[in-house]
């Protein structure tokens, strides 16, 4: 039997990618960031959504707090235990220099450092009636001591109908309205800077089928110090309230 064969990230696909979308990614509101379709080539993309495990994989936990409601992420103490080799393979590839420099000529950071542990990211899996509160990012890497600049989200969801929910909202910095909501669409990619006012998340709880779940792959990046304008205190992550909205 012969091995499988693991594609890899190619410069040549990912720079016109991010000349594309760099000057619309800067003056992107309520903060930068880009929605991109199709992201991946499909020979990854494909693969990937095929072999996303499910929600009974023996390294998936679940937040114990209001804030996170049935939703799945990597433990740190089993690490990627029971992840298929071609997930664990592309979530190299997101920490590669290939990707990194993708997302710096994307967003213009510069100096841009991949989490080697992958604290609060990896894998992510909704279950049905589960959401996610409006919130700012921690914005501090407890171990390596480096600020937190950049979120990348991967959706792996075919088929995705609107009435199930779980799109991502982003708020402005007042917490006043959602200025922009993105459904979590198969092979769709959300970047956006990370500061303590860039607030998102899904608050709407899932309405979809109790054999679907909502499923991403999360990735964050540092820097070693950022602009002085979006320095604060180290903190976790800042919970919102969100103003009652008519949907």
């Amino acid at each position: 039997m012969s091995d499988p064969i693991y594609p890899f990230f190619k410069r040549s696909y990912f720079e016109p990618l991010a000349a594309s979308h760099k000057e619309k990614y800067k003056k992107a509101f309520p903060f930068p960031h880009a929605v991109i379709e199709d992201f991946l080539p499909l020979e990854i993309a494909e693969p990937t959504h095929n072999s996303f495990p499910g929600r009974n994989l023996e390294s998936f936990e679940q937040p114990d707090n209001e804030f996170q409601v049935n939703k799945l992420g990597r433990t740190q103490e089993n690490d990627f235990a029971g992840v298929p080799p071609f997930v664990r393979h592309l979530l190299n590839d997101l920490n590669a220099k290939v990707f990194i420099d993708f997302l710096e000529a994307l967003t213009g950071i510069q100096g841009l450092i991949p989490d080697p542990h992958y604290f609060g990211g990896a894998l992510h899996q909704i279950l049905p009636g589960g959401s996610l509160a409006i919130h700012a990012d921690f914005n501090r890497h407890r171990r390596l001591k480096l600020d937190r600049r950049l979120n990348v989200l991967i959706y792996f969801n075919k088929n995705w109908k609107p009435e199930y929910g779980g799109d991502l909202e982003l708020w402005d910095t007042e917490m006043t309205f959602c200025a922009e909501r993105i459904a979590p669409l198969f092979n769709r990619c959300v970047v956006f800077n990370t500061t303590s006012n860039s607030f998102h998340g899904h608050p709407i709880p899932l309405t979809c089928p109790e054999d679907r779940t909502r499923n991403s792959i999360a990735m964050y990046y540092y820097t070693n110090g950022r602009p002085e304008a979006e320095t604060s205190e180290a903190h976790s992550t800042l919970w919102q309230d969100r103003p009652d909205a008519d949907y």
